[in-house]
């Protein structure tokens, strides 16, 4: 953020001050939504929300060391008060990514989205592009309207990369985000299935995700995933340039002799032009590999001059990313657990079940899916969800316990897979069907909170990353 006095941020916003003598009081510090964690010298958003009104907490922040609040009644201390507080620091974190280009010419901003795993190769971006420059990147999948510009703001004047992750729930979303934050680099991984309920059809969601790359200037560089035919169609939607990834023998940044190692670790070989450098990676699953390489098909479009064997030590040190997103780890008794409780859709969900039964296959363990709804999928949930247990069938996965109402429809495909009807019953269905030679899958939409399975089972002793 950078350093703005009260009447600065009130003329941005075009809000108004809570009292005039506040006119010269100073953030320099993040914007921020958790009263219990405030930023120094930072502005808390007072968002009055369905069950919370955040009004009711600004003083507290402002005790705890933030400068100013920024809402939309007064406070009873430094406020600037406008009629939409998202609208607002939407409009205060595109003045201050402007200051910062006019401040800093070589600042670049990465964007992007997908259906799947832009989560996961944006924490990439973040590893690989900070040993380029300071780098700020998008914290977890704070990735909408309200958490795009909270990232922003998290920049100064010493950022070098600001990679954020764009998210969308319609046409027009991710315009309205690159208004915020116009991208020097847009990166496309994928036209999938989540938010299907949303969009109604996979077509409308490659509509809404190629705003990413319409958004883009002459300069900038679209980076697509060439294997995908609805991502490589966005091509004729730049005026940018567009550079590939992927498995494709045409694609700029090749991704070949992908291997995978007992616990679904992946090792694989980058292309690019006449360079091939070899890459093992810390992450669990195969679908991992693709995002390595959609990482660094990104950092070469900057044109920093790194070496891809630089990009590829960068992404082999990753040993962790964001929580609860494919996490392995082994309890004391030999038990293996994979914690992929943040998000699921369709693709995610096969890809972890690929994983397991593989993981399975390979160290001779029996496989357990503890599996939740997946939100989002209108009127094709329960084909959807249908659709999972028969994968989960398929693929041999040994015990399936479906949670949940609304995850119910894994279950119709096999007779065998035991019901629970809540977190609670879960974690104890797991506990009576393990001996500690299993490995275990938790996955769910957020919403579930499966993430509590995963953490009852680790709970007795201390864990290790499996394969230690």
């Amino acid at each position: 953020m950078i350093a703005m006095t009260l009447a600065e941020i009130a003329e941005v916003v075009a809000g108004v001050l809570g009292d005039p003598a506040d006119a010269a009081t100073v953030v320099r510090g993040p914007a921020f939504l958790d009263s219990r964690a405030p930023e120094p010298d930072g502005l808390f958003l007072a968002i009055a929300g369905e069950h919370v009104d955040g009004h009711d907490f600004a003083a507290g922040a402002v005790a705890g060391g933030a400068a100013a609040v920024l809402g939309s009644r007064p406070t009873g201390v430094p406020t600037v008060l406008v009629e939409d507080v998202e609208t607002a620091v939407q409009l205060l974190a595109a003045h201050v990514l402007r200051e910062l280009r006019l401040a800093s010419p070589v600042l670049q901003v990465v964007a992007v989205t997908g259906s799947q795993g832009k989560t996961t190769v944006k924490d990439m971006l973040a590893v690989v592009l900070a040993a380029a420059g300071p780098t700020v990147a998008t914290y977890g999948s704070f990735n909408n309207e309200l958490g795009l510009p909270l990232t922003v703001l998290r920049a100064d004047p010493g950022t070098r990369f600001l990679v954020l992750e764009m998210g969308a729930r319609g046409i027009g979303h991710l315009a309205l985000l690159c208004r915020i934050a116009p991208p020097d680099v847009s990166a496309v991984l994928n036209v999938g299935r989540a938010h299907l309920g949303e969009f109604g059809s996979q077509e409308a969601i490659a509509v809404a995700k190629g705003e990413l790359v319409e958004a883009l200037g002459a300069d900038g560089v679209a980076v697509l995933n060439l294997d995908d035919p609805r991502v490589a169609a966005m091509a004729s939607r730049t005026r940018g340039h567009v550079r590939t990834f992927g498995r494709s023998a045409d694609a700029g940044l090749r991704l070949e002799a992908v291997e995978l190692d007992p616990f679904g670790r992946a090792s694989f070989d980058l292309v690019l032009g006449v360079e091939r450098v070899r890459v093992h990676l810390r992450l669990l699953g195969e679908h991992q590999a693709l995002n390595a390489a959609a990482a660094a098909a990104v950092s070469v479009a900057l044109g920093l001059g790194l070496e891809l064997g630089a990009v590829a030590e960068a992404l082999a040190a990753i040993g962790t990313l964001s929580k609860w997103r494919m996490e392995l780890h082994e309890r004391p008794d030999g038990l293996v657990v994979i914690n992929d409780a943040y998000n699921a859709n369709p693709d995610s969900m096969a890809a972890a079940l690929a994983t397991l039964a593989r993981i399975g296959r390979q160290t001779g363990r029996r496989s357990i899916a503890v599996l939740g709804e997946m939100r989002e999928l209108g009127d094709a949930s329960h084909a959807e969800h249908l659709a999972v247990g028969e994968l989960a069938r398929e693929l041999g996965i040994d015990t399936v316990i479906v949670v949940g109402e609304g995850a119910r429809g894994i279950g119709e495909a096999d007779d065998t897979a035991l019901f629970a009807g809540s977190v609670q019953a879960a974690a104890d269905a797991v506990r009576n069907n393990v001996d500690g030679t299993e490995v275990v899958l938790i996955k769910a939409s957020r919403a579930a909170g499966l993430e509590r399975v995963a953490e009852a089972l680790l709970a007795d002793g201390d864990v290790k990353e499996a394969g230690e």
